[in-house]
């Protein structure tokens, strides 16, 4: 407004006096019209800055009935090929009680990953929904990997989440497979939690109002899984129960970190194993506690990641069972007292070098620890009972690299060498693609 009246001053100043005295009722109505339509272009502006208000301030508090009525869908292939100096069909982790589950490498050869089928959306305000099927490569079968609900409206930092959920012991339990920096689990989320433990239960989560981030939960499960066993599933109230806590924060604005603390109990009747070094099946029933220790450090460039990166992870694993080991259940069932104590741990390091491009190690470490067995009672050897329990130190070396042309897929090369069974090392070589398509929330830290 003040330009206008300056170049309208300008002007009159150029005209001659006479002139000027019979042009001052036309310029004045020119500099009304001005006037007239800056005033109209402010109240559009000021019309269009109440509607953008007014649709930020209903989105705060409406339903996304967008994504409810149609959900953020996912799919994830995978594929492998993998090459074994030793059968992957004999594989065990001497020294442990072997978990029967999906612990041992992939199969010799081509063969179709674990893919996966990702529903996602909020149902309302209230409530978010989340279902993830895993596809078997082996027997084409579908399972439910997750399929949970999570409040979303709770006050003081609570959230509840209720369904089937991998469960929050340790850090890379809770990250889904396809997002893992390594082609497989580490040696001691195998010995200790048959893998990946996915729980049907519910968890209770607290996040603290402190500068930096601290959460505390707990989870109440049925007991599905190793460490627990499918028979506790009959019985009311919960077959396991997790206990955990996680605290991070920033140092400058390059570094990130974060330290957890879980400790895991469940009371295992009837646990079922076949050992593999000597053909035969045997139970336990008695009490399993676990603690996982683990820390991340995370490094970016002023916190810009795009170019180069450093993550370094680590666990550490402790369990304590105690009870009663069955030899031969099904045949001569001989009871015999059973207590130990083991221990494992891993640590890796990956650097993204350049865009798209990273490498990384991880080396794994097991300690079968102190394994006592009372035979007094049913006249067993120990050693010749239980062969798959006597001491020993597993250990693994892992070398990958892979390339990420964008954030929906990965490529990848890793090398390992896998000391699992007692003199009889294995080297292996997995090629893996990871490809996803559609939407796909955000993992975590």
């Amino acid at each position: 407004m003040h330009r206008i009246l300056f170049c309208a001053a300008a002007m009159a100043a150029a005209i001659p006096a006479a002139q000027a005295q019979e042009s001052l009722p036309q310029m004045r109505d020119e500099l009304k019209k001005l006037q007239q339509r800056v005033e109209e272009l402010e109240g559009r502006v000021k019309d269009a800055e109440d509607t953008a208000t007014q649709a930020a301030q209903q989105a705060s508090v409406r339903p996304q009935t967008e994504s409810a009525l149609n959900p953020g869908v996912s799919v994830i292939l995978n594929g492998i090929y993998a090459n074994l100096t030793q059968d992957p069909a004999t594989y065990r982790i001497n020294g442990f009680v072997p978990t029967m589950g999906d612990v041992a490498p992939p199969t010799r050869g081509f063969s179709l990953g674990e893919s996966e089928l990702g529903f996602m959306a909020n149902i309302d305000h209230n409530f978010r929904g989340t279902l993830i099927a895993s596809i078997s490569p082996d027997n084409d079968s579908i399972g439910v990997e997750e399929g949970y609900i999570q409040t979303l409206s709770l006050p003081r930092g609570f959230t509840i989440k209720a369904g089937r959920f991998f469960s929050a012991i340790g850090y890379q339990n809770q990250i889904h497979a396809h997002a893992w920096d390594f082609t497989d689990a580490p040696l001691a989320m195998r010995a200790f939690m048959g893998g990946q433990l996915n729980e049907d239960g519910i968890q209770f989560r607290w996040l603290a109002p402190t500068q930096i981030y601290w959460d505390i939960g707990t989870e109440l499960g049925r007991g599905r899984a190793f460490p627990a066993s499918l028979s506790d599933s009959g019985k009311n109230g919960a077959g396991s129960v997790n206990l955990f806590t996680h605290v991070g924060g920033d140092i400058g604005e390059s570094l990130a970190w974060q330290t957890g603390l879980s400790h895991f109990r469940t009371n295992p009747s009837n646990r079922t194993f076949n050992d593999p070094t000597a053909a035969k099946t045997d139970t336990f029933s008695g009490t399993s506690r676990l603690w996982v220790l683990s820390g991340i450090l995370k490094w970016a460039p002023n916190g810009n990641s795009t170019y180069n990166n450093f993550k370094l992870q680590g666990e550490y694993f402790r369990r304590a069972e105690d009870g009663t080991l069955t030899f031969d259940s099904p045949g001569a069932a001989l009871p015999n007292g059973y207590n130990s104590t083991q221990s494992g741990w891993y640590a890796q390091g990956v650097y993204q070098f350049v865009p798209m491009w990273r490498a990384g190690y991880r080396y794994d470490r097991l300690d079968s620890g102190t394994v006592s067995i009372d035979t007094s009672t049913s006249g067993l050897n120990p050693a010749t009972a239980f062969p798959i329990l006597a001491p020993y130190k597993p250990t693994k070396h892992s070398l990958m690299i892979d390339w990420s042309p964008s954030e929906f897929s990965r490529l990848r090369l890793q090398l390992a060498r896998d000391y699992s069974r007692m003199d009889q090392p294995d080297s292996q070589i997995f090629l893996q693609y990871i490809m996803s398509l559609g939407a796909h929330g955000a993992h975590t830290f």
